[in-house]
């Protein structure tokens, strides 16, 4: 049987997995996630989402291991998790009413192979007032999403439309994921 580690701790990330039907672990890396600014959005996402599969990888040598990161690029600048509400308000604010790019990473590592690969959303918000903006962030969600926001949630209502893949917008492109897995020989169990 072959093992499945997700290099994870979101729990959007585990329920796409669980989704899928497919056994597997969970052994989040704390990760140093700092990156070189002169870097693409798609290299950071890549880099990001290799450092948390290797390091869960070389302790477990034998298993396959998926690494993921989401960043949003709003105006050429890549808008992570907030720290605070404050930030959460400025990116809500900086978002409203325009379109922005999603980019998740993903990478695979496996005892004999791996692959990186992103995928890229162009996502729109609609129009926000102050006071949406000021009660969506007194939820609590947006502080742990990058971009301050999560689509998949009360988020939901500030998005007006989408062209790209939804679910890397949550945070795991799931179709070419398992491709991918696929391809590197990752026996799935349909």
């Amino acid at each position: 049987m072959q093992n499945l580690i997700l290099a994870s701790s979101s729990p959007r990330r585990k329920e796409l997995l669980e989704n899928l039907h497919l056994t597997f672990a969970i052994s989040s890396s704390d990760v140093d996630e700092s990156f070189d600014p002169t870097l693409s959005p798609e290299e950071v996402v890549m880099e990001l989402a290799d450092r948390k599969a290797q390091a869960v990888f070389k302790e477990n040598s034998q298993a396959f291991v998926i690494g993921s990161d989401t960043i949003v690029v709003a105006n050429n600048r890549i808008l992570g998790k907030p720290a605070d509400e404050a930030e959460a308000i400025s990116m809500l604010t900086t978002l409203s009413g325009k379109q922005h790019d999603v980019f998740t990473g993903v990478s695979i590592v496996s005892p004999t192979n791996s692959t990186k690969f992103y995928e890229k959303t162009e996502v729109w918000f609609w129009e926000l007032t102050d006071e949406e903006i000021r009660a969506y962030v007194k939820s609590g969600e947006p502080l742990d999403k990058a971009g301050a926001y999560g689509i998949q949630q009360l988020g939901s209502m500030l998005v007006k439309k989408i062209n790209g893949d939804y679910f890397a917008v949550v945070g795991l492109p799931v179709a070419r994921t398992v491709r991918e897995l696929k391809r590197l020989g990752y026996q799935l169990p349909y």
